[in-house]
């Protein structure tokens, strides 16, 4: 049977806007090789998957998955030069934990916004990933926030307690948040990682399991800005 192993393509100004923001995304070396060294990982030690989805070795591939009630990422890492960014996130709302959150308030600081709910399996497996990742960076101010606008409050904080999360999380019933990121976020793409520069706007973005090697190095390239 025919196989299919990861790949991963680069959008560049010449393909159009992609987005919407600017003349279109692109990779710097230093994340174009930590992409190409995951993806080989993951071809190695995966498995690839059949031309029918199934998996052809290792824990499964990142599909979509029957029962699950989510539609998976490709895995794409997009990046956008700070001249190429458009407007602030404009997002503010409640955590699970009742707290008043606003994008605004933490301008001139790198934020990590994670889009996940708990019945996600890829949400689930990059979890503990990123609460070492925010507890890493936050000496360096990087505020990390999820936004989940599937769980009711019982479900998303006995996900947190489970993992250890220590960033709070927005209860984006109306689905605000995606709408915020409007053009970058595929509605129903979980989980959806997005990384804010200091003025608030989209810098980077993974659609799909983010892989924490990439992620720091979208961080550190966003605090060197």
């Amino acid at each position: 049977m025919r196989t299919a192993c990861p790949t991963h393509s680069r959008r560049t100004a010449a393909d159009g806007p992609g987005t919407g923001r600017g003349s279109g995304p692109r990779l710097t070396p230093k994340v174009r090789r930590a992409v190409v060294t995951v993806l080989a990982v993951v071809a190695l030690l995966a498995g690839c998957t059949t031309a029918d989805g199934g998996a052809t070795g290792g824990s499964g591939a990142a599909g979509d998955v029957p029962g699950s009630g989510y539609v998976s990422g490709d895995g794409s890492v997009e990046t956008w030069d700070p001249a190429d960014r458009g407007e602030p996130v404009d997002l503010a709302g409640v955590s699970y934990a009742e707290e008043a959150i606003d994008l605004a308030d933490l301008r001139g600081q790198v934020v990590v916004v994670n889009f996940w709910y708990a019945n996600c399996p890829p949400c689930r497996k990059e979890a503990p990933d990123l609460a070492a990742l925010s507890e890493q960076y936050a000496d360096q101010g990087v505020q990390f926030l999820g936004v989940n606008h599937t769980d009711a409050p019982g479900t998303a904080q006995a996900f947190e307690r489970r993992f250890g999360i220590p960033y709070p999380s927005l209860y984006d019933s109306e689905a605000a948040g995606v709408a915020a990121m409007q053009g970058v976020v595929p509605l129903r793409a979980m989980p959806t990682t997005v990384v804010l520069d200091g003025e608030g706007r989209v810098a980077a973005r993974i659609l799909g399991l983010a892989d924490p090697g990439i992620l720091s190095t979208l961080i550190d390239e966003t605090l060197a800005e």
